[in-house]
């Protein structure tokens, strides 16, 4: 292969794997290259200026980190969106060009076909069916917390309390509070720090 450069790469088209989808829906197709600024403010202009109420974001191959990050983005900021993730394989047609052919002989082209791993994601203001493959509820608002807020957004969940069994051995069966290198008071130190 070392006298062939790649020359262009296609993927095959394939439908949406979403059944009943409005017509003309917008899709976010998501590139390795894509700068995710520019496709949120497309999105989040699409979703809030337009009022649309689905949008779906796919990516394939080495955009698929970058696809899921621009979902979390959008469920984060909008909220209430139900989601719908669909895993899949794509096809990339990918041509190779023969740099050096044998003398007297044309160019001579290889076409590789590449099965690599894609993603399709729906966001959707209104309600999906609860029942199929790969579907998530919006995540709940926090009690006394308006959904509209931008103050709430952003913040961290609290940590659950420590689980007994994920402590060191030190720790295990010390008391709440308790250090297991003495009072706190700086009088005891753990071995090394003397």
């Amino acid at each position: 292969m070392e006298n062939f450069r790649k020359v262009r790469t296609s993927e095959e088209e394939s439908p949406l794997p979403f059944p009943d989808l409005p017509p003309g829906i917008v899709e976010m197709k998501v590139k390795e290259g894509s700068k995710i600024r520019n496709l949120m403010s497309f999105a989040m202009a699409q979703m809030e200026l337009k009022g649309s109420r689905q949008i779906v974001f796919s990516g394939c191959g080495r955009a698929i980190t970058k696809t899921i990050t621009c979902v979390e983005i959008m469920k984060r900021k909008l909220g209430g969106l139900h989601q719908v993730t669909k895993v899949r394989y794509k096809t990339l047609l990918e041509v190779w060009e023969n740099q050096d052919p044998p003398p007297g002989s044309a160019a001579q082209n290889l076409t590789v076909h590449k099965n690599v791993p894609s993603i399709c994601i729906l966001l959707s203001r209104d309600p999906l069916d609860p029942n199929q493959t790969g579907y998530q509820p919006p995540e709940p608002s926090q009690p006394g917390e308006d959904p509209s807020s931008s103050s709430a957004k952003g913040q961290k969940r609290p940590l659950p309390p420590p689980c007994e069994e994920l402590l060191p051995k030190k720790l295990q069966g010390a008391s709440p509070g308790s250090s297991p290198w003495g009072s706190g008071d700086g009088e005891s130190q753990p071995e090394g720090h003397h």
